[in-house]
């Protein structure tokens, strides 16, 4: 136990020190670091799926869904979005140093709020390899220190992109130690990084709901947390059928083992007997197993019933939770005690139910007429997320660079003295 906590606090040792100095980095130097990196993935692109490869071998024989190992592998494709992810940051303005208000008092003095890095980040995470990337990228050019615990079902993974990202980034001027990849896998490590005060401004979780529960309560550090995603779509019956049928399909079938993708599906009773049996014969062909409620059942034969716990799901999986709901009222209520407060959307042609919808729902992303699938990064024009904060404190949504900033107020006077 000594050892890990040795090996843990030699590495937070050189994450507080380079912190120092990484927050001074000049913006242009981040960016000529995020464009190498972009660039030797891709040249390391054989390499990269090589090791991936050994991860999805080990996963296979754990016997892991379909969409986990989806969540786990790399290829061609997925590196060079990767690649483009970090070109995209590159091109977004720098936050460190921005000011964000101006304020003169009476008595002369000039007060300016400042954007600066929170410091030195530990994230710990699973599955996604991609977020090595994208935790680094968005950490470099809001200039804060990493401390990176992936899991260990991406650990081949990890450990060759952590590998290409610190060499290139040191030989570019990017300060020793302000990449930190543990490459142990012993679960004892997240106990001691959780706790490391002294060195940590904050931890980011992103995993299971057992995970983020187990940091949350047992962190000396600030946490904030990516919360898991019961997402929901609501139909409500002024909905555009062909609409609902095609948003509805994307939310859940798109990618169906990631966050931002529906668990629970909602329809207003008097559009359920029209829309349903369309929309389920569409699910069903791609292969998504429905648990439906007592009058969704009534409406399409053959499906299994919902419990109680469905409705506070999170599959990751090709499998969904539908009910029929007498009005957006109880849509609403649905949602707010069984969703995660992650991303929700309602279908429809009625614009005062919709801003009902939105101004009610407490999530993160609420929507209207499109896909919950959209809840990203990217998508957001953040460039990358470092994750997708479900709390109010400090960040909520996806946390792009300038969530990952504080600030500092800067004061500038001529003698003043307070009477």
């Amino acid at each position: 136990m000594n050892n890990i906590k040795n090996y843990i606090i030699e590495k937070a040792e050189r994450a507080k020190n380079a912190s120092k100095k990484l927050g001074l980095i000049p913006t242009v130097v981040k960016n000529r670091v995020l464009l190498k990196i972009a660039e030797n993935i891709l040249k390391s692109s054989d390499r990269i799926i090589s090791e991936n490869l050994k991860d999805i071998k080990n996963a296979e024989k754990q016997k892991l869904s379909s969409a986990l190992i989806d969540r786990l592998k790399l290829n061609e494709k997925r590196l060079v979005s990767m690649s483009d992810g970090l070109k995209e940051i590159a091109k977004l303005p720098d936050p460190v140093g921005e000011v964000i208000e101006k304020i003169k008092r009476p008595n002369g003095l000039k007060i300016e709020k400042i954007r600066v890095p929170l410091g030195v980040i530990g994230i710990i995470y699973e599955s996604r390899p991609n977020v090595t990337v994208d935790a680094v990228a968005l950490c470099l050019k809001s200039g804060n220190c990493t401390i990176l615990r992936g899991g260990s079902e991406a650990i081949n993974s990890n450990k060759i992109l952590s590998k290409i990202i610190c060499k290139t980034a040191y030989s570019v001027g990017i300060p020793d130690g302000s990449v930190e990849f543990i490459d142990n896998t012993d679960r004892k490590i997240i106990s001691e990084i959780i706790r490391l005060d002294e060195y940590l401004d904050c931890v980011i979780p992103r995993g299971g709901e057992g995970l983020i529960k187990y940091i949350r309560e047992n962190s000396s550090v600030p946490v904030i947390a990516h919360g898991k995603g019961v997402c929901h779509v609501y139909v409500d019956k002024y909905a555009d059928i062909k609409k609902a049928i095609k948003i509805s399909f994307n939310a859940k079938v798109q990618r169906p083992g990631v966050c931002n993708a529906m668990e629970t599906l909602l329809v207003h009773k008097d559009i359920a007997e029209k829309f349903l049996p369309k929309m389920i014969s569409e699910y069903k062909k791609a292969g998504v197993e429905i648990r439906g409620c007592e009058k969704t059942k009534r409406i399409v034969k053959g499906i299994k019933t919902a419990t109680e716990n469905d409705w506070y799901t999170e599959y990751l999986d090709l499998i969904l939770s539908v009910k029929v709901i007498n009005s957006i009222d109880k849509a609403i209520e649905h949602i707010e005690k069984y969703g995660s407060h992650h991303s929700d959307a309602i279908i429809t042609e009625n614009e005062k139910y919709a801003d009902k919808f939105l101004k009610e729902v407490d999530s993160a992303a609420v929507y209207h007429n499109a896909s919950t699938r959209f809840t990203d990064g990217g998508e957001f024009g953040l460039g990358a997320e470092i994750g997708i904060s479900t709390q109010k404190m400090h960040a909520r949504g996806p946390m792009g660079l300038k969530e990952l900033t504080s600030y500092k107020f800067v004061v500038h006077g001529n003698g003043q003295i307070r009477k």
